[in-house]
């Protein structure tokens, strides 16, 4: 196999593409820890499937000055931990499998990091854990705007529809609201539950 090295960025909650990518058995990846921390994408931000369609999860920053990713605060100010818990739960309580996983997910929300980056490492090693895989990963070294790595820094729009084709599946509104492509890979697990991972291999970049 020709292992291809990878840049990816370290999403909260990643959609489910970025799990297509990460977990892709020729991708060497690497986190990019040292981009200047962009605004308004998944690295603290995940999407989910409420009552009223797509609904964004939003951890607040800590404005400290600090620009590289890897530097950047969570801001405590509010408590956005309970309120993401009680808004996943809310939407997910009557999916197939959210009560077979609830205490897994649970453990993200009782994490204290006081980085971003590190907060985001610590959820994808729990989403690893449920979806039962071991896929090692590494931290790049510095920022280097043209990387010798296949770069996905820019690739996974929080505001754009996904380029990733998928196959519809159940989701707990879809009977009231139709399909939503592309949610935090926690939406899949919710509904799937053990096919989550068969699902993810299958995904196509278009």
């Amino acid at each position: 196999m020709n292992m291809k090295n990878v840049l990816l960025p370290a999403f909260y909650l990643p959609p489910i593409s970025w799990f297509s990518v990460f977990l892709d058995p020729e991708n060497e990846i690497i986190f990019e820890q040292f981009e200047s921390f962009p605004k308004q994408t998944y690295r603290n931000r995940a999407n989910i499937f409420g009552a009223n369609g797509k609904l964004s999860l939003i951890i607040p920053i800590a404005h400290n000055g600090c620009r590289e990713f890897k530097d950047i605060e969570i801001s405590h100010r509010e408590d956005w931990r309970n309120l993401h818990w009680k808004s996943i739960k809310t939407a997910y309580q009557s999916s197939p499998y959210f009560e077979f996983y609830e205490d897994k997910f649970r453990k993200i929300y009782d994490l204290k990091e006081k980085y971003l980056l590190d907060f985001n490492l610590k959820t994808v090693e729990i989403i690893q854990q449920i979806l039962k895989t071991e896929k090692a990963h590494s931290l790049n070294e510095e920022y280097i705007k043209f990387p010798e790595e296949i770069n996905f820094r820019d690739q996974f729009s929080a505001k754009l529809p996904s380029e990733y084709e998928m196959d519809e599946y159940y989701q707990t509104f879809s009977d009231k609201r139709g399909f939503l492509k592309d949610l935090s890979v926690l939406d899949l697990i919710c509904n799937k539950g053990p096919e989550s991972l068969t699902y993810i291999k299958n995904i196509k970049y278009s």
